[in-house]
């Protein structure tokens, strides 16, 4: 299994910014991808999450209607479009494979209960 974040950047406050996750290794639309984050000092969060195969997705409270996450089956990709971005939200942002049916508690799951990650990528927001 392979997860390659990119796509993060430095962006002031109030702007957007998409991140990609191309996956490899496993069958990709048999499975969930999530999303967590990790600021400096802080554990690390689930964000969102999205079902391969349906299509649905859930997000933390604190992200939903700013943050988008879609998949591309063609391309094995996930990707978080994000928006309205906060200073708070500066932090390294993961994606991880997730059990389908787990997809829906992911963000308020544990990190460390997923097994495969990517190196992650860098989100700066400045004030």
């Amino acid at each position: 299994v392979q997860l390659v974040e990119s796509g993060g950047g430095l962006v002031q406050a109030g702007g957007s910014l998409r991140l990609s996750c191309a996956t490899s290794g496993f069958t990709f639309d048999e499975y969930a991808i999530g999303w967590f984050r990790q600021a400096p000092g802080k554990e690390r969060e689930g964000v969102s999450c999205i079902s391969i195969s349906d299509g649905i997705t859930y997000y933390r409270d604190s992200v939903k209607g700013r943050f988008t996450i879609t998949s591309d089956k063609a391309k094995n990709t996930v990707y978080l479009e994000m928006s309205s971005l906060k200073p708070e939200e500066t932090a390294v942002y993961y994606c991880t494979v997730v059990e389908t049916h787990e997809c829906m508690s992911m963000v308020d799951t544990m990190w460390n209960e997923y097994d495969y990650w990517g190196q992650g990528t860098q989100v700066t927001v400045s004030s």
